[in-house]
């Protein structure tokens, strides 16, 4: 007994170290996958679920053996309900597992957007916003959202707050659906986006506003909406709603969000 106290009091370095580096990636993958499920409709199934989990555990506690019996039946329902109903939220964790952002905490996009790109979008959001003209603008991450593309018209074109604010002009083509902007260029309007199934989502809250928080909740990427009825901008990212942004407060957002590490300039890919 004093061999074996002693052997786990002084434990091989190596094991204590390899123990840590277990613990700590453990912990960093529930903590990303906490990060992406945050404001969506999963994060109330999973407080359901954790509910339920105590409630399991008070039930053995005091041998409620009918009670037991049902929630064993839950848990089955469960373990096959669960990957349908978090089919979003589990395709956003895997793409981000397979992409830096979940090492880095954020996501790069290539140098290509790097020119006045948020500039050019927080002025045209402005003016747009003054109008009051409707718009919704996509900007896409590391997410892949080929399917909400191909409902749009493509357009190749380049970044400017003139072509962005002719764009969402009332009774024009295109003004009702969403622009979509990839590697710094707009590659499709007319888009249609999926509306959020968030149930805690503001009642006062249009399409435009669902459709935006719809494709966050499903990728990465970042809708930037401006209502039409008060002219108010909001950013939605990753299920989240930010409310009442100016130009500015919109222009260092996207800075912070897609990174600002590269110099403003003319660069490849702008032409």
């Amino acid at each position: 007994m004093v061999l074996n106290f002693l052997s786990g009091v002084f434990a091989n370095p190596w094991d204590i170290i390899r123990s840590l580096i277990d613990i700590s990636i453990v912990a960093y993958l529930f903590y990303r996958l906490l990060v992406v499920i945050r404001g969506t409709r999963a994060e109330q199934l999973l407080k359901g679920v954790v509910f339920l989990l105590v409630f399991s555990s008070l039930a053995l506690l005091f041998k409620l053996e009918m009670v037991n019996w049902l929630i064993a039946k839950l848990w089955l329902a469960i373990a096959i309900a669960l990957p349908i109903v978090f089919q979003p939220e589990l395709r956003r964790f895997l793409e981000q597992l397979g992409s830096r952002s979940i090492f880095s905490g954020r996501s790069y996009p290539g140098i290509e957007e790097k020119y006045d790109l948020y500039r050019e979008i927080s002025n045209a959001a402005a003016i747009l916003s003054r109008n009051r003209v409707g718009a919704l603008i996509v900007l896409t991450r590391s997410s892949d959202i080929e399917e909400y593309l191909d409902s749009g018209i493509k357009l190749d074109a380049l970044v400017t707050s003139a072509l962005l604010i002719n764009i969402f002009i009332p009774n024009t083509p295109l003004h009702d659906g969403a622009v979509i902007i990839r590697q710094g260029r707009i590659d499709r309007a007319g888009c249609f986006l999926p509306l959020s199934g968030n149930p805690m989502v503001d009642k006062e809250l249009g399409t435009r506003h669902r459709a935006g928080l719809g494709i966050s909740e499903v990728s990465d990427a970042v809708a930037l909406i401006v209502s039409e009825e008060t002219g108010n901008i909001s950013l939605a990212v990753a299920g989240h709603l930010n409310r009442y942004l100016d130009e500015e407060s919109l222009n260092q957002m996207l800075s912070g969000l897609f990174g600002n590490d590269q110099p403003v300039g003319l660069l490849k890919g702008v032409r």
